[in-house]
């Protein structure tokens, strides 16, 4: 089939490696070169360096309203357009236009988890599974009908990093599934267990270690790698990336051992940390000469 592909970040990589491997993508759309690094060059997305690598056309609209540029998409005669974390909301006219309509790879249990970050809200959340969906898109956010969906545990040691790239890769064998066996009876979302995932806030991010230690646990591994769940040490501020439930107890925030620490119960022991200007490490590396204060704030 002829597809239009339209994603940005890692995670939608292996989805558009994927389908250029058995269809003809005849153009990929992603977001514009942001500014990154040191220097602040413009770097294309990752979506649009790995389309240059299988030379296949790259357009980077800054929007989809201009009638050209939605004239343009209807030129390309697309059977299907499959989108995966694009990061523009698309027009009703481009939604029209492939003749299979426009399929999203989203990365929850439709429709638990609409919105911007279902990876971080499910692990956050506590939820014992997630998956991903294939959905018919409509002008609502994340609310059409689903043609496939696929589920997987969450871990106790899950981070957000991990599930995304486990995600990632179902996603993109559940996509080369379904265009194969197009076209395919669409199931409505029920109407009960709607939830959103809204973005993630940097002011979540602080740890209060007055909480359960589940939610504590829970908060460090949803929230790694970005933005990163911090606390401070002394007065340095420290990311938290991986932690698993530890026995002990104590006044919350006090350091029980190595790199475990008190909560409002319980206590959770710190697997993965990183200190300003420096690498993530494992507690035996980070506290080599380093020691702990009696609390964490």
């Amino acid at each position: 089939m002829r597809v239009i592909f339209m994603g940005t970040p890692d995670f939608s990589v292996p989805a558009l490696r994927a389908i250029a491997a058995s269809h003809d993508v005849v153009a990929v759309y992603s977001q514009p070169a942001r500014a990154a690094g040191r220097g602040q060059k413009p770097r294309p997305s990752p979506v649009a360096m790995a389309a240059d690598a299988l030379g296949i056309p790259v357009r980077t609209p800054a929007r989809l309203r201009d009638a050209q540029d939605q004239a343009d998409f209807a030129a390309l005669q697309a059977d299907v357009v499959v989108v995966v974390a694009y990061g523009l909301i698309l027009p009703r006219p481009v939604l029209d236009a492939p003749r299979l309509g426009c399929l999203n790879i989203h990365a929850s249990i439709l429709p638990r988890w609409r919105g911007a970050a279902p990876i971080h809200r499910a692990i956050l959340a506590g939820d014992a599974e997630t998956g991903v969906a294939i959905m018919q898109m409509e002008a609502g956010l994340d609310t059409g009908p689903v043609l496939a969906l696929t589920r997987t545990p969450i871990a106790a040691d899950d981070t957000t990093a991990s599930l995304h790239d486990r995600l990632s890769t179902m996603g993109a064998d559940l996509i080369t599934d379904v265009l194969d066996r197009l076209p395919l009876p669409a199931v409505p979302q029920p109407a009960d267990g709607v939830t959103y995932a809204t973005k993630i806030d940097k002011s979540e991010a602080r740890i209060d270690w007055t909480l359960p230690a589940e939610q504590v646990d829970r908060q460090i591994r949803g929230l790694s790698p970005f933005p990163g769940a911090w606390c401070m040490v002394g007065d340095e501020r420290v990311k938290l990336l991986s932690s698993t439930l530890a026995p002990g107890r104590g006044e919350p925030g006090t350091v029980l051992s190595d790199f475990t620490i008190a909560c409002g119960t319980g206590a959770v022991r710190i697997t993965l940390a990183q200190r300003a200007g420096k690498k993530p490490m494992a507690p035996a590396d980070l506290l080599r000469g380093w020691a702990l204060p009696p609390r964490l704030g």
